[in-house]
């Protein structure tokens, strides 16, 4: 395998964002507050607006998407959602590379910040995620109303206090 490259994606590639958000969702729905019967559900206009509305990375190896990630603007700063990559690319240094990505586009843009949640049973996000100095909050909550069983656990990376460096 050669080694993954990373892209920020345009709304002109929603079809490839949508097929790899697909099998995220497939593959890993215990990581997801959404479900592929949701995503299901989004048009191609709605596929196109997440891709203007947000910072959404592909990863790719050979030319086949296996990894994807985002983030949007929230109160307080922007929050890093869909963290994933295939099982068969897992250990090639396409996780690191994504959010790597997130932290210099939020490092480019300015921002003081970036958030996210993850759920309490993936400890290898949390591991990836603290490789990059996110650090717990220690804020929880469930992952949906429906699911208060399944928590979630906020981690936040300070540009100020990591200098913005991807560790």
């Amino acid at each position: 395998m050669t080694a993954p490259t990373v892209r920020r994606a345009t709304p002109d590639e929603w079809r490839e964002y949508r097929a790899v958000r697909l099998s995220a969702l497939a593959d890993a729905p215990y990581a997801f507050t959404t479900t592929t019967a949701e995503a299901l559900t989004v048009t191609e206009e709605g596929w196109r607006q997440r891709l203007r509305d947000g910072a959404c990375y592909l990863a790719s190896v050979d030319g086949r998407d296996i990894g994807l990630v985002a983030a949007f603007p929230e109160d307080g700063g922007p929050e890093l959602v869909s963290m994933w990559v295939h099982p068969s690319a897992r250990g090639s240094g396409a996780g690191n590379l994504l959010v790597g990505a997130i932290i210099e586009w939020a490092a480019g843009e300015g921002l003081p910040e970036v958030g996210l949640w993850v759920a309490r049973d993936n400890r290898h996000a949390e591991l990836l995620y603290a490789r990059h100095g996110f650090v717990r909050t220690g804020e929880v909550q469930p992952m949906a109303p429906d699911t208060p069983d399944r928590l979630e656990f906020r981690m936040v990376h300070s540009g100020a206090q990591a200098g913005w460096a991807m560790n």
